[in-house]
């Protein structure tokens, strides 16, 4: 199997924020470590696939229907209705400076999940 470059497929990657909408938390300029072999469940941060574009932006479940939110509110959020790839979900992010680094572990979001799926 080809992937493109020299890494694994299950090896995390960094990408570049581009742009304000995911602002506050993420700053254009931020570096963001993505891990694709992470399950996603719903509050994370994600690259997804959707609609002929890979965007980045918060994964969120509400009854059922899955979303794409955007942290900042001058854009809307974007209903999953057709097929979706995630590509990974962000497990850090860095900024310019020391204090711009944050790692983020999902672990109520994880445990959520798992408890979900017992009573299901």
């Amino acid at each position: 199997m080809d992937t493109g470059g020299g890494c694994s497929a299950a090896e995390p990657y960094a990408l570049r924020v581009i742009g304000d909408s995911m602002e506050p938390e993420f700053r254009d300029g931020h570096i963001i470590i993505i891990d694709p072999g992470m399950p996603v469940v719903d509050g994370m941060f994600v690259i997804v696939d959707y609609d002929d574009d890979t965007t980045f932006r918060q994964y969120k479940v509400d009854n059922g229907v899955k979303y794409l939110n955007a942290l900042n509110d001058a854009y809307p959020r974007q209903e999953l209705s057709g097929p979706f790839r995630v590509r990974g979900v962000v497990i850090q992010r860095s900024g310019r400076r020391r204090d711009g680094v944050k790692h983020y572990e999902y672990k109520e979001e994880l445990l959520r999940a798992q408890q979900q799926q017992v009573r299901q």
